[in-house]
């Protein structure tokens, strides 16, 4: 296991948009036994400023240092998104040491066709896949070790088997109360609530429904070079995941 002690104090779990790390982070929350925080390093970059836990951070070394002193005093679980490219998280050794840094990915076209029903007019590197990567390559360097990664199709699957090696990765107990929970975001989601509506409806983890037509993302005169450009990104990090029986 990655960074950290092993006894899950301080996990971060990154994700590219629309990998479903939501839901995942929704699950974490039902545990009961987690602080669980929502974006904080993204939402520093689309706000300017992060309140975390009662301290304003308007820096990722202030953010940082915030997520370090809390994971000391006890579990926390962060969940942030790679839209944007983290220079502070990839410098800082420390961070990369001390927290536990986990991933999640989801086939790039369908994370991509979701992310483009919500933001047309994306831009190729907030898809995320090569930040995500970069971040999981820094890991690696700063440990010496391989991070967990987790593939969403697995989770869908199987959400137990899935969650359950989670945990054992990071170094926590499987909780099967914390499959299922009453629909409704959390207080983290607020600031950007509509791209967590489906997680909000939910009361497991599932496949989400959409009314959206289906999307051609590798034909898209567009996406298409996004989607090929992140691929071989999504494809090293899916050849690490986490087996699941």
């Amino acid at each position: 296991m990655n960074g950290g002690d092993g006894d899950g104090r301080l996990v971060v779990l990154w994700s590219a948009p629309r990998c479903r790390s939501t839901v995942f982070s929704r699950s974490i929350a039902e545990r009961g036994d987690f602080l669980v925080l929502h974006e904080p390093f993204s939402h520093l970059k689309d706000f300017g400023r992060e309140e975390i836990e009662g301290v304003v951070c308007r820096t990722e070394a202030e953010v940082i240092a915030r997520l370090l002193e809390l994971g000391r005093e006890r579990r926390v679980f962060v969940k942030d998104t790679t839209d944007f490219r983290y220079p502070g998280v990839l410098a800082d050794t420390r961070f990369l040491n001390e927290a536990q840094h986990t991933f999640i990915v989801r086939d790039p076209q369908e994370a991509i066709a979701s992310h483009y029903g919500l933001n047309p007019g994306l831009g190729r590197d907030e898809i995320g896949f090569a930040w995500l990567r970069e971040i999981h390559d820094r890991v690696v360097g700063a440990t010496g070790a391989e991070p967990a990664v987790v593939d969403a199709a697995d989770l869908v699957a199987a959400p137990a088997d899935t969650l359950r090696a989670y945990c054992a990765a990071v170094g926590v107990p499987f909780l099967e109360h914390a499959l299922s929970w009453r629909p409704g975001g959390l207080p983290g989601w607020q600031k950007t609530a509509r791209w967590h509506r489906d997680a909000s409806g939910s009361d497991t983890i599932s496949a989400a429904v959409t009314s959206r037509p289906p999307l051609d993302v590798s034909g898209h005169p567009v996406l298409g070079p996004f989607y090929r450009h992140h691929l071989p990104h999504y494809e090293h990090l899916r050849e690490r995941r986490l087996r699941v029986a």
